[in-house]
């Protein structure tokens, strides 16, 4: 059996994530498709609009055959240790041969010559991008300006597009990682990654969460274009979370030198974050007031975000080196033995039922100790409870 696998968030399940899985199922040439999803917090740094089991079952609704869930360490981390992790759990299962994304342009071959010219540790590389990082700019910004410095034959869409930036990172891991699977870049149809625009049937899902906050006859007709009706069906039900109120309560209530320790934190910006959080208690403003070239708002929101979830850099870069495992969230009913039995010939241990907690080794037990976490304080914003050991049969 041969699995092509799937890096996403499904936040919401939409038109084009349905029409991503059936193009999969004719290029990919796999027997199956593995969904790798985050949980129930995102890279935006934000909660997800449902919790991770509905948007599960909504994949398998629409074409996946198996969804594990990306331990949230990785999921509310920057996009290269994003890619890190998510590639590391892939690439430990033998069964998956292809890893698919989304992009706005390129192709399998461009998408392996920009990330080789990202892996660049020459001198003359390295002065160049600490030169790029003087100006105010982000690590990743900076690395890609210096790779266009020296590759002016690598397509610049490629370090830039956001999905083709995400892409250009699983390439990259991929490579550093040298596992054996092949990227299979599928070009994006209607609405980008962060288009607010709706278009008929194919709006970005930035574009429908906005639609969820609006609430009127327009936003709803737009929702009930754009998704699956099952989907559809939940998003009627969806909460209003109060997840910014609790970062800032959380980010509040820390110390600065934890808040320090989180990944994305850097050069003194924790000092900032709670002298603003103190002064100016409303969470979009206080965030408006730090924004720049180099801290971005996802960054920042990311911030707020792994302080909330007790995520910090060391535990981060340990795990995506560490034996972990495979979280099961949802599997096909009618093929879950087989699907399963795949996962059983993988590097580490799936987790279906409480008992398989046992399995996992110290730096798992963490890893997953965070996922826990993470599901009780949603279980707490929701005020809906999903066990951490719950598996779906769909």
């Amino acid at each position: 059996m041969k699995f092509c696998a799937v890096i996403c968030e499904y936040n919401p399940f939409h038109n084009g994530h349905r029409y991503q899985l059936n193009e999969i199922r004719v290029r990919s040439g796999c027997d199956k498709i593995l969904c790798l999803m985050s949980g129930n917090f995102t890279q935006r740094g934000e909660a997800a609009i449902l919790g991770k089991y509905q948007r599960a079952r909504h994949a398998v609704e629409c074409g996946a055959d198996l969804v594990l869930e990306l331990p949230a360490a990785f999921s509310v981390s920057s996009a290269e240790l994003f890619a890190k992790g998510a590639v590391h759990i892939l690439g430990s299962i033998p069964s998956v041969t292809m890893l698919a994304f989304g992009c706005e342009s390129g192709d399998k071959e461009s998408f392996l010559a920009a990330a080789q010219a990202t892996l660049n540790e020459s001198k003359e590389f390295k002065a160049a991008l600490k030169e790029n990082m003087k100006g105010g700019t982000s690590y990743i910004r900076a690395r890609n300006a210096a790779v266009l410095a020296f590759h002016d034959e690598i397509d610049e869409s490629l370090l830039s597009a956001p999905n083709n930036v995400l892409g250009t990172e699983y390439c990259r891991a991929i490579l550093a990682e040298k596992v054996k699977i092949e990227p299979l870049p599928i070009t994006r149809i209607g609405g980008g990654y962060s288009d607010t625009s709706l278009f008929k049937n194919f709006s970005s899902a930035t574009a429908l969460r906005a639609c969820l906050k609006e609430d009127t006859r327009k936003a709803r007709k737009a929702l009930k274009r754009n998704v699956p009706e099952h989907v559809l069906d939940d998003l009627k039900n969806a909460k209003d979370l109060p997840f910014e109120q609790a970062c800032f309560c959380a980010l509040a209530a820390a110390e600065a030198e934890d808040v320090a320790d989180c990944p994305d934190c850097s050069e003194g910006l924790e000092n900032r974050l709670k002298s603003m959080a103190r002064y100016n208690p409303e969470y979009d403003a206080a965030l408006a007031k730090i924004v720049s070239k180099r801290y971005t708002l996802s960054r920042l929101k990311r911030i707020l975000t792994q302080n909330f979830l007790g995520v910090y850099l060391k535990d981060v870069r340990s795990y995506v080196q560490s034996q972990l495992y495979y979280k099961v969230l949802a599997v096909k009913k009618t093929d879950a033995e087989n699907l399963l039995g795949e996962l059983s010939k993988g590097e580490f241990p799936s987790v279906v039922r409480k008992s398989d907690y046992n399995l996992l080794k110290k730096d798992a037990r963490d890893c997953f100790e965070t996922d826990i976490y993470a599901n009780d304080m949603y279980n707490a914003l929701s005020g809906e409870y999903t066990g951490e050991f719950d598996t779906l049969f769909v």
